[in-house]
């Protein structure tokens, strides 16, 4: 049966289906969106909780625990953890792939309101947003402006800017880096005693003073009237003639004891914007997406919103922006079409000096672009994007899809030079091949089948890769048995009616002597196959001890512009010392050539933690790679004093909710804190001692100086006290309490009662402290209360409701993720009790996972590929001779990968999973030829395989040398992201390069070897019966 024929026959048919490919391709390519990697944010929510002045134990206790115990009973939860510091509790929940987050927010929201009779009572109920805490921004902006002040910086980007970029969808959070207006009623403790007054006093009459309550409204016969009491008061200058109390008939106003100021909600927070000629504290913000959208078309929508924002810009301020991270995406998928492109004419240019014709060369030509064209179609059906992985997969089929034209057409030239016109050799050629082609294809696509079984985030990466290049080779068969062979009656000259120059008569030389140097090396291969055979067997033993030797690694860095820098100083800190170190570590990382711009902010988190953002220059001006630059800035950053610095390169995949300072995460878990933190802290400090680490952190930080007030409840009652206005007043006078509210037309602002900044420095001022009893008496703190030092945690973690200590770490170049998680595992294994569990998290955790399911999906794909390979030649023995030469191009990619110094990482898997594919094509072509001569001309298996291996010679090398080339862009690199592709094209070329030659000689072995045993089988069978 020949598929062909009625394609070859209806050449009209042929074009116009075609077209319609074409057509319907160009659509989907034209609609479809643009993004970096394929969605796989994992569906995550944050919940906050906040109780001014409660410590870290008591928020883990009273409000982190009664909602896990909630949140672990919903549906798809994967992952949950919390951190509980001074005052506040956040709680990270992350969701199965598959969970769709507003789903997963709906039955969030209901378990925080079943839990609201299990919480202490909160100022606010807890809240919730469908963000990921550790996911970056996707925009910075900065507000500039040497005149205007901070705080109305702050409240344009909180009453205009946010709310409508809020508008856009997409975008899940604009989160404000800054400091936003409050009044802060300041009161001396001095004048309080002196006046008999409490503090509990002025936070109620404040909170009495400025009100702002619904009155109603007159309803007269004719007219009625709405009534607004003016209760509100606006500035801080209001507070001041604030009646408190009276004493002896006077007035005691809040003038006379303390001041309103104009100031900020939080004193502890600076925010810096630094480039090469501006340095000062100001106000930026960022745009985060929400899981799941699309990165580019949020940019895009901001950019276009931006210009009517900066028309209504008060004078004197600017909005820069800072960074766009989808300039990256952008300049990448820029760089991987140009890449497609190349790897094109580099296919076209090795099929015309092959066939050293140009009319041969154009059905190619026409047959590669149409099949991927036709994909696009395919991908826009499937709902994914034009991104890395999926541009990446459409170069790597150019080897592939052309393969199957260059067997079609090879074989129609053959016989066309063996004296048969075009259209018969067109009609009995493509007979001839056509189920090569079909085997071919069949196989190829297998190879991706598992692919599709992958759950996790490796599912997520590599689904879009195998769906979108199966669909292309599928496609290309398609294309190779149609339109083709349609082409090669129509377009190829006679053989007897071509002129060849003098250029085709040198190559055809070149290339008969070739063919001849192959001939006399096949024979004597095939005369000593004993030691073919030796050395395959060496070759695969090999190839599993460079396995165990390559370094692993997971997803490669990318340069993608820019780097963070988490620091951290002494739990006990001052935030003005604090402030002074940043200021410092600002100055170095500026002052270095390659670094444009940074954000720096302190208070992040804590008050002994912040965050630099560095913007690195342009990749025009030929800079050194991100990593390079993080390298150089980690010495000068380390010597300062009193500061730990962590700068790292964002991974391209964010995996996992929890923030922590380096990029890999260890965590440990016991339900004794005593022992947790005990071993905790000294296991950190034998992980610093890992050779390869680097960075090395954890957040157990209990050495936080702390002063302990015990009530004395019997001393308080007698008094008139209770405990809960002892706290009160002790967080009106130091928490920096809210005790009201201003509403504004578009926000609102607090107000905050404290004492005067010269008395919240020292210990001693405790003393100072007055509470007025219910029965009007003035209770000084020292009377119901005993102070004492001590120290205590700076936060409390949970890992899935169980105490969790996290032990981050990064990696020094040159070291790879794998030895880093061996060796982490063997300490913990001789240093940890059994009371203590551990396990990696995040990049560190998908890492150990991936490299699980990865060695399985190998070894599934040759299982799969044999079955299918035993269907189409109803055989189980010729299968093995197709995948014979796997070991050699396995050995192949990993010395490559070790020759050029390259991590065994996710995408170099692929590329040794897809010379499963490749390499076998060469198998099947041979084995086809040398059945077909047994079957047809009764050779001898010897005399047959070596037929097919002459006869096959020219395919056989035009395909692998076009799949080389189409390879090649990828593994020198080029383009923005080009470093993290550059491990799938060095694996793919290594192992095509190796085994290309030697598949030639160690294939005919095999098959002499598998038919010999073949024949045994059948005479033995023959005894028995």
């Amino acid at each position: 049966m020949n598929l062909s024929a009625p394609w070859i026959r209806r050449p009209v048919m042929t074009s116009l289906v075609m077209i319609a490919i074409l057509f319907f391709g160009l659509i989907g390519y034209r609609n479809l969106p643009v993004n970096d990697l394929p969605q796989m944010d994992y569906p995550t929510i944050q919940v906050t909780a906040n109780l001014p002045g409660a410590s870290p134990e008591t928020m883990a206790v009273t409000v982190a625990t009664p909602l896990e115990k909630k949140f672990a009973t919903i549906q798809g939860l994967e992952s949950m953890s919390s951190t509980s510091s001074q005052g506040s509790t956040s709680i990270t929940l992350q969701f199965s792939l598959s969970r769709p987050i507003d789903a997963a927010a709906q039955d969030v929201n209901s378990m925080i309101s079943a839990a609201t009779g299990l919480l202490p009572a909160l100022p606010n109920p807890p809240a919730y947003e469908k963000v990921n805490p550790a996911e970056w921004p996707i925009m910075f902006f900065a507000v500039i402006g040497e005149s205007v002040k901070e705080t109305t910086m702050y409240e344009y980007v909180d009453t205009v800017i946010g709310p409508n970029l809020s508008t856009i969808q997409g975008v899940s959070e604009v989160v404000k880096y800054g400091k936003k207006y409050a009044v802060r009623i300041q009161v001396n403790p001095h004048r309080l005693s002196a006046k008999g007054i409490g503090v509990n006093e002025v936070a109620e009459a404040v909170g009495a003073g400025n009100v702002d309550i619904p009155a109603g409204s007159l309803d007269g016969p004719h007219q009625s009237y709405a009534l607004e009491p003016q209760g509100q008061l606006k500035k801080a200058a209001d507070y001041d003639p604030l009646v408190i109390t009276y004493s002896k008939g006077y007035p005691v106003r809040v003038r006379d004891v303390g001041k309103g100021v104009d100031s900020v909600d939080s004193k502890k927070v600076t925010v810096w914007y630094v480039d090469d000629s501006y340095s000062a504290q100001t106000m930026v913000f960022a745009v985060k997406k929400q899981p799941g959208a699309n990165a580019v078309e949020v940019a895009n929508q901001v950019r276009a919103l931006m210009p009517k924002i900066r028309e209504q810009i008060p004078k004197g301020m600017e909005v820069r922006l800072m960074f766009d991270q989808t300039d990256f995406i952008r300049d990448s998928i820029d760089d991987v079409q140009f890449t497609l492109l190349l790897t094109i004419g580099l296919v076209i240019v090795v099929i015309f000096l092959f066939l050293r014709s140009f009319r041969p060369t154009v059905i190619p030509s026409i047959a590669v672009p149409l099949s991927l064209v036709a994909t696009f179609a395919v991908m826009y059906l499937c709902g994914y994007s034009l991104n890395s992985i999926s541009m990446m997969a459409l170069v790597l089929s150019v080897g592939f899809v052309v393969d199957d034209a260059i067997v079609m057409m090879e074989n129609i030239i053959r016989r066309m030079e063996m004296g048969e016109d075009a259209e018969t050799a067109s009609l009995l050629g493509s007979k001839e091949v056509g189920f090569t082609i079909l085997s071919m294809t069949l196989s190829l696509v297998v190879v991706f089948i598992p692919v599709l079984f992958l759950g996790g985030i490796v599912g997520r990466i590599l689904h879009e890769f195998a769906v979108s290049i199966g669909a292309a080779i599928l496609i290309s068969g398609f294309v190779s048995l149609t339109l083709t062979p349609m082409m090669c009656g129509r377009v190829l000259r006679n053989h007897r009616e071509q002129k060849h120059g003098r250029l085709y008569q040198i190559s055809e030389r070149a290339f008969t002597v070739m063919l001849s140097a192959y001939d006399r090396s096949l024979r004597f291969v095939l005369r000593h196959r004993l030691s073919a055979m030796v050395f395959t067997l060496a070759i695969m033993a090999a190839s599993v001890w460079i396995y165990g030797i390559s370094p692993k690694g997971f997803i490669p860095s990318e340069d993608r512009g820019f780097f963070i820098c988490y620091t951290m100083a002494a739990d006990s800190v001052s935030y003005r010392d604090m402030a002074d170190h940043q200021d410092i570590l600002n100055r170095i990382v500026i002052a270095d050539p390659d670094v444009d711009e940074l954000v720096s902010v302190t208070a992040f988190g804590s008050n002994n933690q912040g965050f630099i953002f560095g913007r690195a220059a342009d990749h025009g001006k030929k800079r050194p790679h991100v990593d390079a630059i993080i390298n150089r800035l980690r010495v000068p950053i380390n010597a300062i004093p009193g500061l730990m610095a962590f700068p790292m390169n964002p991974p391209p995949i964010e995996i996992g909710g929890k923030q922590t300072n380096a990029l890999y995460q260890f965590v440990l878990q016991s339900d004794d804190l005593d022992t947790l933190y005990t071993h905790g802290k000294s296991f950190e400090q034998k992980v610093q001692g890992i050779e390869g680490l680097t960075d090395v952190s954890s957040d157990l930080n209990f050495r936080s100086l702390r002063m302990e007030i015990d009530i004395d409840r019997d001393r308080a009652s007698a008094l008139g006290l209770t405990a809960r206005q002892i706290e009160q007043a002790l967080m009106y006078a130091f928490s920096g309490g809210k005790v009201s509210t201003i509403y504004a037309s578009t926000t609102q602002y607090d107000v905050i009662l404290e004492l005067e900044d010269e008395f919240t420095t020292y210990p001693d001022i405790l003393d100072l402290l007055y509470i007025k009893s219910g029965t009007g008496k003035l209770v000084p703190l020292s009377a119901v209360a005993s102070v004492r030092k001590t120290v205590g945690p700076l936060t409390v973690n949970h890992q899935g409701q169980r105490p969790a200590a996290t032990v981050s770490f990064n990696l020094k170049p040159g070291h790879a993720i794998g030895d880093a998680v061996d060796r982490i595992q063997k300490l913990a294994a001789a240093s940890l009790p059994a009371s203590i569990t551990t396990s990696f998290e995040g990049a560190a955790g998908a890492f150990q996972k991936s490299f699980e399911s990865l060695g399985f999906l190998l070894l599934v794909t040759i299982l799969v590929i044999y079955m299918v390979l035993g269907i189409l030649y109803e055989s189980y023995l010729h299968p093995i001779t197709i995948l014979s030469a796997l070991p050699l191009a396995g050995f192949g990619a990993l010395v490559a990968l070790r020759l050029f110094g390259m991590e065994l990482d996710l995408y170099a898997f692929v590329g040794i999973i897809m010379l499963v594919g490749l390499v076998k094509k060469n198998g099947i072509m041979m084995i086809d030829f040398a059945l077909e001569s047994e079957r047809t001309d009764r050779k001898p298996p010897e005399e047959a395989i070596h037929h097919a291996c002459m006869v096959r010679f020219r395919p056989i090398m035009m395909t692998t040398m076009a799949a080389l080339f189409g390879t090649l862009p990828i593994a020198l690199g080029w383009g923005a992201g080009g470093e993290s592709r550059q491990p799938l094209g060095v694996a793919v070329v290594g192992g095509l390069f190796f085994s290309q030659f030697l598949t030639m000689f160690i294939t005919p072995v095999f098959y002499i070897y598998i038919d010999r045993f073949s024949t045994w089988l059948t005479k033995k069978s023959a005894r028995r019966s």
